[in-house]
């Protein structure tokens, strides 16, 4: 089996990201998840080491995943790490849009990765990482949406 890479932000990594992880690690032989240190159009909240450390805990028990930093463009890093695909998670609608037009330019970039695409859980088609950080701020219980580090993570920064 070949190698993928799953990149994002993962600001905070949420269930619907160790779904999609767990079920792709069954799939691969290796999973890179690549959390992206500087991305151009987003305000992070959480630093890249703590973005690592979060998801690391959350996929401790996954042998085959390995959560690593990266920068520039993802089909650059995939081939620097080996790996023939590069891994998205669809949720309903909207997704669908974006993620076509970002593997249609990966493709353009990158002819010999292609791009696979799991759906997400049911449970977690209404998931966002954008949405559970206004919640949490909000003072919203985010404990089902995200792993318990990360909830932990979120109660520090934001309160109970």
């Amino acid at each position: 089996m070949p190698k993928a890479v799953y990149p994002g932000t993962f600001d905070p990594v949420h269930k619907g990201h160790v779904d999609i992880a767990t079920r792709a690690a069954g799939v691969f032989d290796e999973l890179i998840v690549a959390v992206y240190q500087t991305p151009p159009t987003k305000s992070l909240t959480f630093t890249t080491e703590q973005r690592l450390e979060l998801f690391t805990e959350a996929v401790t028990d996954v042998p085959n995943i390995r959560v690593v930093p990266f920068t520039g463009l993802a089909p650059t890093f995939a081939r620097e790490n080996g790996a023939e695909f590069i891994l998205r998670g669809l949720r309903a609608g909207f997704d669908f849009e974006l993620e076509f037009e970002m593997a249609l330019m990966w493709r353009n970039i990158a002819p010999d990765i292609d791009v696979v695409c799991m759906m997400s859980s049911l449970e977690h088609q209404f998931v966002y990482s954008s949405r559970i950080k206004e919640v949490a701020q909000l003072g919203a219980n985010i404990d089902n949406l995200v792993p318990s580090n990360v909830a932990a993570a979120l109660h520090e920064k934001y309160g109970p």
